[in-house]
């Protein structure tokens, strides 16, 4: 019975076994294959590695020569001059060439003492409020920048930022093509590539959505036929601080009890102007910033951030650190609201970045490790970063969430300014150097570098993204204004930096430096504040300037548009902040 049992089992299919067989054959020969593009993958990315450590090489040989070349001029201009030989002006930078420089003055500075970048644009003169420096003679113009100088040495036993590892590289690694190459690993056969962790304009991060820019007011303008490109030749119109308001006809001027507006005469009036809120300082007012909501203006003077509210124009807070030394000065040089409006940071002359918690008047965080002053801050979309510059020549993004420090990206000369694109993937910074620098925050690599031929011919004072996150504007101590669209590639490596970016306006007209631009919310406004005292309005389509507006006796240190409504804010040497509001022109 066992037997007949053991007879009724069916034989097996042989074309089921035919078919695993050649399953398991193609399964091994694809492995097998997969194992050859590993390696030849492998082979590849080292070979990659290979080329850019030798471009690295070759970048610091070239800086090596440039220096001695550089140390050899210097040597022999000295010696020449010792022998009672005159010399002809050198293109080599140094301190020679700022000794020989011809009678052009020294970078301003927006504050007060030698030591940091913001020296010499206001002084007191006795019996009387802040005024304009007077520029020095040639003979008693310092020898060196001020951000040139060795960087202050840390003090032994000074508390450290919390750091991080971001990217795959070390925190505080210099990743933008300046710093020592960054540390790589091949991976070995059979083994991926790692992925870098997301930065902090992935979409993996919470973003808070910005609003619509369609809500702010859109005020009409007659739009050319043939929008000009590239360079904007300088116009007459364009001079509009050359104009006296008594000159012109009504239509072409506003005037307040200690303010006035001049209107372009060349071009169609689109705009109006009004004074709305003056505020009084007991200092520099050197930074002007509104909220997220428009429902709040801060601005930053020496030892303390002011918080109004932009509808009564009433002081709701003051900031201002009591454990710092009571003794001296201590501007405050940026301030900037997170997102939600719970937080304010502020940088300052003690290298210090402070994040305030408004409603509890404490101070949530303290970010300590730049080295020089801090003139610039930006909060991320998202709230949980800030991107920081300051003189040291560095540009630092920092978590306010885990309250550490996240990057480093240092640069070759001071850092005056930086901004973070809308959507928190760019920051942006400008330098002493006279470039703008774009680097891609998920991965610190530099994606743009915006300099001559069509860059600014001297330190770069001012950034700001557009609303579109694909425009940039600079504002410069060579006087002009530039509009840039910024052609950024993906995936770029260090070293590898392409410079895409074109200039395609260059706007013409203040008399001084300047120290602040930024766009209206709706992109359809640049605005500029200067040296000159003015605050100006230009047409970024056509370059011509709409309006120039004097209401500060000194330099307008910052400007700043409200993302909600027509509203803008300055903020200037004469110890005052003033809140205006720009309107269509009705014809009145």
């Amino acid at each position: 019975m066992y037997n007949a049992h053991r007879g009724m089992v069916p034989a097996p299919n042989s074309r089921l076994t035919e078919l695993l067989d050649q399953l398991r054959q193609e399964f091994e020969s694809q492995s097998r294959n997969t194992g050859e593009f590993e390696h030849q993958l492998t082979g590849q990315l080292q070979e990659m590695e290979m080329i850019r450590q030798k471009v690295y090489q070759l970048e610091q040989a070239q800086i090596k020569i440039k220096q001695d070349y550089e140390a050899e001029i210097r040597m022999l201009r000295h010696e020449l001059e010792s022998r009672g030989v005159q010399t002809i002006p050198s293109h080599i930078g140094g301190p020679a060439a700022a000794h020989t420089a011809p009678t052009q003055a020294p970078p301003p500075a927006l504050g007060h003492g030698p030591s940091n970048l913001f020296g010499g644009i206001m002084t007191n003169p006795p019996g009387s409020g802040p005024g304009l420096a007077p520029s020095l003679p040639q003979d008693q113009q310092p020898p060196q920048h001020p951000l040139q100088q060795p960087a202050s040495v840390a003090q032994p036993g000074a508390p450290q930022p919390q750091q991080s590892s971001f990217g795959g590289y070390p925190a505080g690694a210099a990743v933008n093509g300046y710093g020592p190459p960054p540390p790589t690993a091949s991976p070995g056969p059979g083994k991926g590539r790692g992925r870098i962790p997301p930065g902090p304009g992935t979409p993996q991060q919470t973003h808070i959505a910005y609003p619509d820019p369609r809500a702010s007011p859109q005020i009409p303008r007659p739009t050319p036929p043939n929008p000009p490109l590239g360079r904007t030749a300088e116009r007459p119109g364009n001079m509009l601080a050359n104009w006296n308001p008594d000159d012109l006809p009504p239509s072409q001027k506003r005037e307040g009890s200690d303010w006035y507006a001049v209107f372009n005469p060349e071009v169609q009036r689109v705009l109006d102007v009004e004074l709305v809120h003056h505020l009084n300082h007991d200092s520099v007012v050197c930074c002007v910033r509104f909220s997220r909501d428009g429902k709040y203006l801060a601005t930053g003077c020496n030892r303390s951030a002011q918080i109004f509210d932009v509808t009564t124009g009433q002081n709701v807070a003051t900031l201002q650190d009591e454990n710092v030394d009571k003794d001296g000065d201590l501007y405050i040089r940026s301030v900037c609201f997170s997102p939600d409006g719970k937080y304010l940071a502020t940088g300052a002359e003690d290298k210090q970045i402070r994040v305030w918690d408004i409603n509890q008047r404490t101070i949530k965080h303290i970010f300590s490790g730049h080295e020089q002053d801090i003139y610039s801050l930006d909060f991320a979309g998202n709230g949980r970063f800030i991107a920081s510059g300051s003189g040291d020549k560095t540009v630092r993004l920092w978590d306010i969430l885990d309250g550490k420090l996240v990057y480093t990206l240092s640069i070759e000369d001071g850092v005056t300014t930086v901004a973070m694109s809308p959507d928190g993937r760019y920051v942006a910074a400008g330098s002493l150097d006279k470039s703008v620098r774009v680097w891609d925050t998920t991965t610190g690599y530099l994606v743009e570098r915006l300099e001559n031929p069509d860059g600014h011919k001297d330190s770069v004072y001012s950034v700001a993204f557009a609303p579109n996150g694909r425009d940039l504007v600079s504002g410069s101590l060579d006087k002009t204004i530039k509009l840039w669209e910024l052609t950024v590639p993906r995936g770029m490596h260090p070293h590898s930096a392409i410079k895409g970016g074109k200039c395609i306006r260059t706007f013409e007209g203040h008399k001084d430096f300047v120290l602040s631009v930024c766009l209206t919310p709706d992109g359809a406004w640049v605005m500029s504040g200067s040296k000159d005292r003015g605050v100006q309005f230009w047409d970024p389509v056509t370059g011509n300037a709409q309006m120039m507006l004097q209401g500060h006796k000194n330099s307008v240190i910052s400007v700043a548009p409200s993302p909600t409504g027509n509203l803008f804010a300055t903020g200037s040497g004469d110890m005052r902040a003033r809140i205006w509001r720009y309107s269509a022109y009705t014809g009145r």
